[in-house]
């Protein structure tokens, strides 16, 4: 099946106004920034955002907040958006902070089928109040529920028309248990190839996760701290 769209217009094509959704990457690291650029655009309102983190003023998701689009933010890492701070302060936004090992385990729970999990991160702080407790081998545990999202929106490297998509080092971060953790996932790649030009064994998501993919472009690659060495 050729899942192919044109671009990222037509790609996000669909998410409406307080859905949630999932955006890959971490820090500027492997960001969908073609469809956080076209969700900008749509001026598509009060989405839930699942993140590692929320971008950087000016840039990544930081654009989404800028222009008021996020309702709720779910990171375990949000220091470097002095607009997120402001929101956060005064009451605008809503915040859900979780461990990141959290995080990524309750994504993977969620494409993987698994409802909830234990885990000993967090016991006996902020992160636990209201949770379920148990006790395992004497050591206590608070329930944490899978994460599921309308739209999963992730960038790969590499990928074919059927969604088969490769990713290029740290770039892979939390976008391969984002797109199967996704109701509809949409893929941006810098390199669209044929069936058959892909390795096996490089492949991370296999197309049947994947709805739609499409070529991105003007990808930035910013540093998102640049540190100099001086004598």
């Amino acid at each position: 099946m050729n899942k192919i769209v044109a671009n990222a217009d037509e790609a996000i094509k669909g998410i409406i106004d307080n859905m949630t959704l999932m955006l890959g990457g971490f820090g500027l690291c492997g960001i969908p920034e073609n469809c956080i650029a076209a969700l900008v655009k749509a001026q598509i309102k009060g989405l839930t955002c699942i993140s590692n983190n929320a971008g950087v003023d000016g840039f990544g998701i930081g654009l989404m907040l800028e222009q008021r689009q996020v309702k709720k933010m779910m990171s375990s890492y949000v220091g470097e958006n002095a607009e997120f701070e402001r929101q956060l302060l005064s009451g605008e936004l809503e915040v859900d902070l979780i461990p990141q090992g959290t995080l990524a385990e309750r994504i993977r729970a969620g494409g993987a089928g698994i409802p909830a999990f234990y885990t000993a991160t967090g016991y006996g702080t902020e992160i636990a109040k209201g949770k379920e407790v148990k006790h395992f081998n004497g050591r206590p545990y608070i329930m944490e529920t899978a994460l599921h999202a309308d739209f999963a929106l992730v960038k790969a490297w590499k990928g074919d028309k059927y969604g088969n998509l490769v990713f290029k080092g740290t770039a892979q971060n939390f976008n391969p248990m984002m797109a199967r953790a996704g109701k509809i996932t949409i893929a941006e790649v810098e390199e669209l190839v044929e069936p058959g030009d892909l390795l096996p064994d490089a492949i991370k998501v296999p197309g049947i996760y994947v709805q739609r993919i499409f070529k991105g472009v003007n990808y930035e690659k910013r540093i998102e701290q640049r540190t100099v060495l001086t004598n």
